[in-house]
């Protein structure tokens, strides 16, 4: 995204007694009924509501805007941004513990849960810095290590996550359901971000008190939202894995989905077409799509983190400006969210990701010239927000479906890990490139950053020309 916005280890034996399993937790050789489905999917899209609110206090323009009353340097928003996306690299060997795991919900429990209970030790080290216990050196290191081993647990369960949530959703309702689900969560955005930005300028206390009261609501928002986990149906990676091998033989089951299209998510399983295709490195059109996904990731890393910088130190506007510049992002996205939904569901989304991925390439190019008047303040700048929101919707919902349907459904959170790592990497890269473009270049640096990320955006959507979408012509 065009400016900057996606979870963190404690011991995978850590056991939660008080915690049961949700009351219906179902294998993939069970048909599964449509309440449970309805009642899943209403689950996940108040998840993503809750969470909404937790990223908002943990993650884009108010932690950029900590960072700047901090003090920090460009390098260090260099390494808030390309530290989540480096630690994806632990995204394998998460998977790979969570197909050994036998619920998807318990697994959620031990690393999302415990990595944004973490963030409460930043609110303490706010409260500390606000009695003068700590500095402000101290206060930007911490931060940091916060982010650093909150999105280490994140990694761990975001590839388990994913694959939970596409054995849920049928496949003919991807788009609309990830459209509304997305939707949801950015009508939350919109809502929320311009209030929290209010609080953090207006507190009595001062921005960093106020920030550290909008961290502790997150917090609070995001164990919620995991609440809302406990009603989504429960998976058992163990018999997934189990039933492919066994999916083709079973006719019986086969024609009974056909005749209700929320049992669809049995017919998303893709069965193999040759003993190769059990292999990720056998699998050309994953690898396709894998060349095309790190290399886009690391084209907009370039530029990515630094929008919120540009604004708020460059060209020096309030952090309520930046919020209110946020919402007008937000709601963009919120209102071309399903009609990118309807059209992916319809023409395919490799398309889309073509189509649009020009225009999002071109948009860095949009912030050349841009100064403090009148006209960029209170126009070109909640235009361009506009313009970010309504294209990235539609790469990141395509993005997401894509890799749904690339991936084989055994071990599939194997293939979302992968996917991530290799992302992770060439992301944090181009934040490290970027990083030191705009800390030790000339003056422009940041600009001369924003021509550069534009031609390797438009280089990076090469590949997709190559890559062919399952079910699609």
């Amino acid at each position: 995204m065009d400016s900057v916005q996606i979870e963190t280890t404690a011991p995978l034996t850590l056991e939660f007694p008080q915690i049961a399993s949700p009351p219906t937790s179902i294998s993939p050789n069970s048909r599964i009924p449509k309440d449970t489905i309805r009642t899943s999917l209403k689950a996940s899209t108040a998840d993503s509501v809750l969470a909404s609110v937790y990223s908002l206090g943990t993650g884009g323009i108010l932690l950029s805007n900590l960072l700047v009353e901090l003090g920090a340097s460009p390098v260090v928003f260099g390494m808030l941004s390309s530290i989540p996306m480096l630690v994806n690299l632990i995204q394998p060997l998460g998977a790979y513990l969570s197909e050994r795991s036998t619920s998807r919900f318990q697994y959620s429990l031990r690393t999302h849960g415990i990595g944004r209970l973490l963030w409460l030790i930043l609110v303490i080290g706010i409260a500390s810095a606000s009695w003068g216990v700590v500095d402000t050196h101290q206060l930007v290191i911490l931060t940091l290590l916060i982010v650093l081993f909150s999105n280490l647990l994140g990694g761990l369960g975001t590839a388990s996550w994913l694959s939970w949530v596409a054995m849920i959703v049928p496949r003919r309702l991807r788009g609309r359901f990830f459209g509304t689900r997305n939707s949801a969560a950015n009508l939350t955005t919109l809502v929320c971000v311009p209030m929290a930005g209010l609080v953090v300028s207006h507190w009595y206390g001062g921005s960093l008190q106020g920030y550290g009261i909008v961290l502790l609501v997150s917090v609070v928002f995001g164990i919620m939202g995991l609440g809302c986990q406990y009603f989504q149906v429960d998976m058992n990676p163990l018999s997934q894995n189990t039933y492919y091998g066994k999916l083709t033989q079973t006719s019986e089951i086969q024609s009974e989905v056909a005749k209700d299209e929320f049992s669809e998510v049995l017919q998303s399983i893709h069965p193999p077409q040759d003993q190769l295709a059990n292999s990720v490195w056998k699998n050309s059109n994953f690898l396709i799509f894998l060349l095309y996904f790190s290399f886009w990731t690391l084209a907009v890393n370039l530029s990515s983190p630094f929008f919120n910088l540009y604004m708020l130190d460059t060209l020096d506007l309030d952090v309520s400006y930046v919020t209110i510049y946020n919402s007008f992002q937000a709601a963009a996205t919120l209102l071309m969210l399903i009609l990118w939904g309807r059209l992916a569901d319809k023409i395919g989304n490799r398309p889309i990701l073509i189509c649009i991925g020009i225009l999002v390439a071109a948009t860095p190019l949009l912030w050349l010239g841009i100064s403090v008047n009148r006209l960029d303040i209170w126009l070109w700048l909640p235009l361009l927000h506009i313009l970010a929101g309504g294209t990235w919707a539609a790469i990141d919902l395509c993005n997401n479906n894509i890799q749904l349907a690339i991936a084989p459904t055994k071990n599939q959170s194997i293939y979302f890990a992968i996917a991530a790592a290799a992302a992770g990497v060439s992301g944090a890269l181009g934040t490290t490139i970027g990083s030191f473009i705009a800390q030790f270049a000339q003056s422009g640096g940041l600009l001369s950053l924003f021509v550069l990320s534009a031609l390797f955006r438009l280089v990076a959507l090469v590949p997709l020309m190559f890559l062919q979408e399952p079910g699609r012509g």
